[in-house]
């Protein structure tokens, strides 16, 4: 037997669609509509938007660093001095290398220098790194989002979108690399400045890395930093950089007794960290919203049980239970609130799916400059439309809607059909 009669639902929509002139309450419904609509897009949009950051924040630094980067404790040289350079990199890596899960361990050099065109510099980070390794990247690969040829890149340097512009440097230019810490002459150290073509031009998505990063060929940057026969780090990508944490002992123990280890989780876990709790956050603040629209379904069902108070004695006088008449005024609210719910979900989902054009909009109607990379990392909004929001907003909307109808539709089942009818 289905839970809702014929004769129930047919009086339930005479109730909705009736004008308020004829005792029906066709403002509040709509008013209940539009509110529970607007709230469940607000929550499913802000859901998506909060997932596609986090995507593509983890995507850029997952695409463009190491998942893991295996260290060196300091010791003391032969000279008495202390370092961290790893002098038997390529064993170490090759060890590494053999880790199940291990897709790559490729030994690094690191230094800060400037960089310089004509008349501009710009602070920079140089990552001395081999060809096939700067291959391994694929947010520094990706050939649409590059210019030149990375196949050039062991005659030459490769630099950062960012770096370019703010040098304002082509494919084809040359730029010097100007290092304090050069050569010790009998007058001190004179700086090192070295000259190389730009063969390569790359995005990596965060504006941090693209206006800040260059490689170098792997044995250049040694010879530029006076670090022949070591490295600084081994980078090392694994197949599933969420399990990153797993990897730490067997990295541990192939690296050896000296080594340390730091992953993409400890450079970027308070960020991470911090984004979830701000997820919980909004999720909380905008079910308060929906919660606030329901109860616009509570005013509006009142309204129309008072409303409709003869009726309902003329019902339960011809023989309605007081569970039908419950039933009738449910599926009044209930109503109100699946339509507004789905509607939510549409314009919630075609909000997610067409963030791009959307925002490009919004920010053609404010003059530019709504989005500051340098400030929020990226460069776009993105949005990443998943289920389980989508399910969360749906349940948590026709649930509540369900709920906050109940009340005054047992206010209308228990009515005294005597006391209705006495001034009739």
């Amino acid at each position: 037997m289905a839970a809702f009669s014929r004769f129930e639902w047919m009086i339930a929509w005479r109730y909705l669609r009736a004008r308020r002139a004829d005792g029906g309450v066709s403002v509040m419904t709509w008013i209940s509509l539009v509110g529970i609509t607007l709230a469940v897009f607000a929550l499913i949009a802000t859901l998506s938007v909060r997932a596609g950051f986090r995507a593509e924040f983890v995507d850029t630094i997952l695409g463009a660093n190491a998942h893991s980067t295996v260290y060196s404790s300091v010791y003391q040289t032969e000279t008495g001095q202390t370092s961290r350079a790893i002098t038997d990199f390529e064993e170490m890596a090759d060890r590494i290398a053999q880790i199940p899960g291990v897709i790559r361990a490729a030994p690094l050099v690191k230094g800060q220098v400037m960089a310089n065109l004509r008349s501009d510099n710009a602070g920079v980070e140089v990552f001395g790194i081999s060809l096939e390794d700067l291959k391994g990247l694929p947010r520094i690969a990706n050939p649409e989002t590059s210019a030149g040829d990375i196949d050039s890149f062991e005659s030459g340097i490769a630099i950062g979108s960012g770096v370019a512009r703010e040098l304002g440097a082509m494919v084809g230019d040359t730029i010097r690399i100007i290092s304090p810490n050069g050569v010790q002459t009998a007058f001190g150290t004179s700086p090192r400045i070295n000259a190389y073509e730009v063969v390569y031009v790359f995005s990596a998505g965060r504006y941090d890395i693209d206006r800040t990063r260059v490689y170098l060929p792997f044995a250049e940057a040694q010879s530029f930093f006076n670090k022949e026969g070591s490295a600084d780090e081994i980078e090392v990508m694994v197949e599933d950089p969420d399990e990153i944490d797993a990897y730490s002992l067997p990295l541990l123990q192939a690296a050896g007794d000296t080594a340390l280890i730091w992953t993409w989780r400890d450079s970027a876990g308070s960020f991470l960290r911090a984004l979830d709790v701000e997820d919980n956050v909004m999720f909380i603040i905008l079910s308060i919203l929906v919660l606030i629209a329901a109860m616009n379904i509570i005013s509006g069902l009142i309204m129309l049980v008072k409303n409709k108070g003869r009726d309902i004695g003329i019902l339960r006088t011809v023989g309605l239970t007081e569970g039908s008449i419950l039933r009738v005024f449910f599926l009044c609210g209930a109503s109100v609130g699946l339509v507004g719910t789905a509607a939510g979900v549409v314009l919630g989902c075609l909000f997610a799916i067409y963030i791009d054009p959307i925002f490009s909009f919004v920010n053609y109607i404010m003059g530019g400059g709504v989005w500051d990379p340098s400030i929020r990392g990226i460069y776009n909004l993105p949005a990443k439309l998943q289920l389980a929001d989508v399910l969360s907003a749906v349940v948590l909307s026709l649930g509540l809607s369900f709920i906050v109808t109940i009340f005054p539709a047992r206010r209308a089942a228990r009515m005294n059909p005597v006391e209705a009818l006495r001034y009739e």
